[in-house]
């Protein structure tokens, strides 16, 4: 199935579809040294295209999709060294803000970064697939990244999140934590996050789709549901939220060095302000400090990258019952 854009027959809707996400080898034979790439796909042992085939289908089985004016400026590019590619998607919905994703493909790492925002009219959280992978090693995260604070508050947790808890018990299993996180960046993660690590095997990587269809199949259920708000406060809170959001994201998102390092600084700090994290220019005036002000006071031990050093989990932070377990390592 392919986008069902009013005005559009479904032919031409799939056309577009494919249009706008081409074939890897249709990529690679465009590129230089596509015999050294060609040796190094099969070594990753994964496409992250039909991840994001499979968003999209799901999506226009609920809802009609239209382009995002971003799509225009932000749809492919080549790396600095002509050996990777940068594609890249945009649409939106009656309830979404902005559904995008970028998949990265080179030499030695394939990478997926597919989030889907709804509109401020809607509290439900945010989905949130990143996804890392070279010959060797797979970086993870996977989660309904929640809009307002479950930590403190229990009513939005138990809104979203309880009846999510025996899916993410179910994955965490299978996919143990990764490592330490920061407490700030906790905060940002939901109960049934997938953060993870793991050697790369096509094993893996079966059950790694099965989560992304999974998690995200719930999160089209919670934003079918969702009624939309009316109250101006509370619309203002939920751009709030988003908006910080945003701000920490575009601040301290890991994938910045990569894209630094493919397309240069300038075009790296456009891609994120613009495409990956757009809205935080438009959405709200506080900065970085406004949101995080520890970061520029003495409470923690700051570095020179702005980091709280000591305050890190390195165990899953909730129970089985779903319950933040408030300590720090």
């Amino acid at each position: 199935m392919g986008f069902r854009i009013s005005g559009s027959s479904s032919s031409s809707c799939f056309c577009l579809q494919r249009t706008l996400l081409p074939p890897l080898t249709a990529i690679a034979t465009s590129t230089r040294g596509f015999k050294r790439r060609s040796n190094c796909i099969p070594s990753c042992s994964v496409s992250y295209r039909k991840f994001v085939e499979f968003a999209l289908d799901e999506t226009t089985l609920h809802t009609h999709l239209i382009p995002s004016p971003l799509q225009e400026k932000y749809n492919f590019m080549n790396s600095k060294d002509g050996k990777g590619t940068l594609s890249m998607l945009s649409f939106e919905g009656a309830k979404i803000r902005l559904l995008r994703s970028l998949i990265i493909e080179t030499e030695t790492m394939q990478v997926l970064d597919f989030t889907v925002f709804p509109k401020a009219e809607y509290d439900i959280p945010i989905f949130c697939a990143n996804f890392f992978t070279s010959a060797k090693t797979n970086i993870v995260v996977l989660d309904l990244n929640p809009l307002h604070d479950i930590i403190n508050q229990h009513e939005y947790k138990e809104k979203y999140f309880k009846s999510l808890i025996p899916l993410g018990l179910k994955y965490a299993e299978l996919f143990p934590w990764g490592g330490k996180l920061t407490s700030e960046s906790i905060n940002f993660f939901s109960p049934i996050v997938i953060w993870t690590k793991f050697t790369s095997n096509p094993e893996k990587y079966d059950i790694l789709y099965s989560a992304f269809r999974e998690y995200y199949k719930v999160w089209l259920k919670l934003i079918c549901k969702a009624d939309k708000e009316t109250d101006e406060s509370q619309i203002f809170h939920n751009l709030e939220a988003q908006h910080r959001y945003l701000t920490w994201r575009v601040e301290k998102d890991p994938g910045q060095g990569v894209l630094k390092k493919l397309i240069g600084d300038t075009l790296a700090k456009d891609m994120l302000r613009s495409f990956l994290f757009n809205g935080v220019d438009e959405l709200g005036n506080k900065t970085f400090n406004d949101y995080f002000p520890r970061y520029c006071c003495q409470e923690g031990t700051l570095n020179k990258k702005g980091n709280v050093i000591g305050k890190s989990f390195e165990n899953r932070p909730w129970n089985a019952r779903g319950e933040f377990i408030e300590y720090f390592r």
